[in-house]
């Protein structure tokens, strides 16, 4: 099991800057990519960013030049900087980690943090 911990939402004004960090732990041995998805009410969870072990970056085309990914190995944790925030930002932003298990992939999410951008 990867438990995975999020921290850093809040509310912000548009054009503010956040940045949200998450904790793993536990079978952190052999996970590979972690991420960054976001679901507003109504809508299905979705990418914002993601970082594979070899720090392959993948950005939503709405977040690209506004949001970065960072991972430090060592403290087994991983990063967003958003900056620029739009309100349309707003959403429960959740951390992602897949651990690779034989020739399956294993996904855990944390629990989520609450991102509100105001207008």
């Amino acid at each position: 099991q990867v438990q995975l911990v999020e921290s850093g939402g809040g509310l912000v004004q548009a054009g503010g800057s956040l940045r949200l960090s998450c904790a793993a732990s536990g079978s952190i041995f052999r996970v590979d990519a972690m991420g960054w998805y976001r679901q507003a009410p109504g809508n299905q969870r979705e990418l914002v960013a993601r970082i594979t072990s070899d720090s392959i970056t993948r950005y939503a085309d709405s977040v690209k030049g506004r949001f970065t990914i960072s991972r430090d190995t060592a403290k087994n944790t991983v990063n967003l900087e958003m900056n620029s925030l739009k309100p349309e930002d707003t959403s429960v932003y959740y951390c992602k980690a897949e651990r690779l298990n034989g020739n399956t992939r294993l996904i855990y999410w944390g629990q989520g943090t609450q991102v509100t951008v105001s207008s």
